[in-house]
């Protein structure tokens, strides 16, 4: 109650029987597509495979980054958005996972409102307590205020932070078979068995914003046989949910055990102060874990807004069609090669290197990479312009100088990320 207070599960019974049946339909038939990709992250400048294999699903042009790979979206069914899937069903698996988020949305926000609720109660009646002892005399005039100071339980400012920290863009999909993984590690802190995925805290997400994970495990015999042994601990049969107070072995852990269609919030800021991973069971098992990613830097609508931003240094004679520079300032030289580096490593590069893989899925993905590549050939050319001009002997020496400084900066790290994606 006190260390994990904001975990909230829930019992697959509280969900729809109807949103279950379309959601693990979904999940099998995306199996069934070979749509789930183990991806290769890069940690400490070394790179693995995850144990795990995922896709990811959301709002259209949206992706999302974690351990230096950015995963791009399968677009869920989007009204005003063009959306051409590889089958029907790959759409209605789409489709399901949209409805699933929706209601995740809604069951984080009553969440979060019944929490307030419960908050602003306690305090009114710690406060009350208080008063009694300090002001015997005043108080029924003191608890009057109290109530109504707390009337209001939401404040407008809060439902709109409560919708922004609960409206999920997007929906990482998980998926693996125990029993196909030669290897997997032991929890080491409390004895929790196997791991399919160690302790971690999500990454790339909006401050404060609300995790929820839809778990479906293909339980069989194998579930049913280890239950009747004498078990200490956690059945290892049955996949869990592990929970720790973040870098502190000392408060005990804390493993939940997840059965087909139940589900658990991750609230305000635990996702922060509290480490999870998930505990291997026996059988397959599916995961759906909604996230409020930050997109800051991840739509394309922001990318080419750099991009747009980018050209504007560059200029088209009227007659002789030759392309120039409109400034040769470092700052602006600076920033635009910057935003060439941005187009290529953050997007290209990664688009290329796994994303092609989503074309089971969908081609939405290839107009925009086309588009961003005809930006990228001409910061190019951009590049080649200001080789050119800082060759010129009329140059001001020290505006040259600092052109070159700072252009030179940002080519060799240009240079060195080339060299690190040639050996991936």
């Amino acid at each position: 109650k006190t260390k994990y207070s904001k975990l909230i599960f829930r019992k697959s019974e509280t969900a729809p029987e109807e949103l279950h049946q379309m959601v693990q339909k979904g999940f099998l038939t995306l199996r069934e597509h070979n749509c789930f990709f183990q991806d290769l992250v890069r940690i400490k400048g070394k790179d693995f495979l995850t144990p795990v294999s995922r896709i990811l699903i959301g709002n259209p042009g949206c992706t999302y980054k974690y351990l230096n790979t950015r995963l791009f979206t399968v677009p869920w069914p989007t009204e005003g958005y063009d959306i051409k899937y590889c089958s029907p069903q790959i759409h209605d698996a789409c489709k399901a996972l949209i409805r699933l988020n929706d209601y995740l949305h809604i069951e984080a926000v009553k969440t979060l409102q019944g929490q307030n609720l419960c908050e602003t109660k306690e305090i009114k009646d710690t406060t009350v307590r208080d008063r009694e002892q300090s002001f015997a005399t005043s108080l029924t005039e003191q608890g009057s205020v109290s109530k109504d100071q707390s009337s209001v339980c939401v404040p407008e400012d809060d439902s709109i932070s409560l919708k922004s920290r609960t409206s999920y863009n997007l929906t990482l999909l998980n998926y693996m078979d125990p029993l196909q993984m030669l290897y997997l590690k032991q929890e080491p802190y409390f004895g929790m068995g196997n791991m399919a995925v160690s302790w971690h805290h999500d990454e790339n997400l909006v401050e404060r914003s609300t995790v929820a994970v839809y778990s479906y495990s293909c339980e069989d015999s194998a579930v049913g046989e280890s239950n009747e042994q004498e078990l200490k601990g956690r059945d290892p049969a049955v996949w869990h949910v592990g929970l720790k107070v973040a870098w502190d072995i000392e408060t005990p852990g804390l493993a939940i055990p997840l059965h087909q269609g139940d589900f658990y919030l991750m609230l305000d800021d635990l996702n922060m102060t509290h480490q999870h991973c998930v505990l291997a069971g026996l059988s397959p098992r599916f995961s759906s874990t909604h996230r409020v990613a930050d997109c800051s830097r991840g739509t394309l609508e922001y990318i080419f807004g750099q991009c747009e931003l980018a050209l504007q240094n560059l200029q088209t004679d009227s007659d002789s069609m030759a392309l120039s520079l409109k400034s040769l300032e470092a700052a602006v030289v600076k920033q635009v090669e910057e935003i060439h580096n941005e187009v290529e490593f953050e997007w290209l590069r990664q688009f290329w290197f796994q994303g092609k893989r989503y074309l089971k899925c969908t081609d939405w993905w290839l107009k925009p990479m086309a588009k961003l590549e005809e930006f990228w050939r001409k910061m190019e050319i951009m590049t080649s312009l200001v080789l050119a001009e800082v060759r010129k002997e009329q140059q001001i020496e020290e505006q040259r100088n600092e052109t070159i400084n700072c252009f030179l900066l940002v080519l060799k790290e240009r240079q060195r990320l080339r060299k690190e994606w040639t050996v991936r």
